[in-house]
């Protein structure tokens, strides 16, 4: 996080905890808010990759699962980066700048990431860097959202992943009510200002409630090489292609597609109680004894009380309707809706 930035937003009072923005001081009315309001979030918890060069095109389209040929400056993609076993290694927001293209992945992952890519780069001419301070990104989402960003962008987003660019600045479309902004580090305080008047700005436990509602997966370490894209929903998403040419890991996401069935899917799951779920926590259900039979990937306090979380679990497990988290006998998980169709 850019100190500047995080200085100005402890001056507003938020409350930072490993450079992040834990709450702006009223933890339970922001996650209310973030449900039933319009609120305005911090989004340093995501890292950025900026990728140049006269072969920046190329060079991603053989490195990540999306179709970067397909990517146009109005419309952003998901994607994967993964293992030669079709394993992922991060998962990205990709869109396009007029000067080449921003990943946006887990923090944690950024310099991981940028080295591994790098080493692929060989002759090409492409420059990947760190762009995380380069750029403040904000989160506004709600039932007001549209209306409260009108007068400052003039154009918004009509379409789920569309991308507005106005001079400095970028809006991207999320969904219907979440969009993320994207501006430069001397104009973001005004921004600010000029939105969280209107708005309840909250910590960054409530947006990753409101991606988690929204059913996006976010790679994180603890959750490093254990999917394919699949199992996590890419392809419900639109972050996999499977009519582009080789990438690491394509020959074992194109064979799961076509000859396999996905026998592991991405679950949105709810769990009373105190206690935090964590990624890389281990699930199990009766029909798998005492092997696990699913992974909690992201997790997050819910409005109300107990925690909500993106999962991916065995398909006859989670059709059975029973799984526990932690031990075969833990608390019990409660399935929640996700807000697309998952392919059979």
């Amino acid at each position: 996080m850019h100190t500047d930035w995080l200085s100005y937003l402890e001056s507003r009072g938020a409350h930072i905890a490993e450079g992040r923005v834990a709450d702006f001081g009223a933890p339970s009315r922001e996650l209310e808010a973030s449900r039933d309001g319009t609120v305005i979030a911090d989004l340093s918890r995501y890292g950025l990759l900026r990728v140049t060069g006269d072969d920046a095109q190329p060079f991603l389209h053989g490195q990540l699962s999306s179709d970067v040929r397909a990517l146009t400056p109005r419309q952003a993609q998901h994607s994967s980066y993964n293992t030669a076993k079709g394993r992922m290694l991060t998962t990205f927001l990709l869109w396009q700048r007029s000067e080449g293209y921003d990943l946006q992945l887990a923090a944690e992952l950024t310099e991981p990431i940028r080295q591994r890519l790098s080493l692929f780069i060989l002759r090409a001419k492409v420059r990947i860097e760190d762009a995380s301070d380069a750029c403040v990104r904000l989160g506004v989402s709600g039932p007001g959202a549209r209306r409260l960003l009108a007068p400052v962008f003039g154009r918004l987003p009509e379409a789920e992943l569309e991308v507005v660019h106005t001079g400095d600045a970028t809006l991207i479309g999320l969904d219907a009510q979440r969009f993320e902004l994207v501006t430069l580090p001397d104009q973001a305080a005004a921004l600010w200002e000029s939105l969280e008047r209107h708005v309840q700005p909250v910590g960054t436990p409530c947006w990753e409630w409101l991606q988690i509602r929204a059913g996006i997966p976010l790679i994180t370490p603890a959750t490093q090489d254990q999917f394919v894209p699949q199992m996590a929903n890419l392809d419900a998403i639109g972050g996999i292609s499977f009519r582009k040419g080789c990438y690491p890991g394509q020959e074992i996401v194109a064979r799961t597609h076509y000859l396999g069935k996905v026998k592991r899917r991405l679950y949105r799951v709810h769990l009373d109680g105190s206690a935090a779920p964590a990624p890389g926590d281990e699930l199990y259900s009766p029909d798998a004894g005492e092997q696990s039979s699913g992974v909690v990937v992201n997790a997050a306090p819910a409005p109300g009380g107990g925690y909500d979380a993106l999962a991916v679990i065995q398909v006859a497990s989670a059709e059975a309707g029973e799984v526990h988290w932690k031990t075969p006998d833990g608390p019990r998980l409660e399935f929640l809706p996700l807000p697309y169709q998952v392919p059979r």
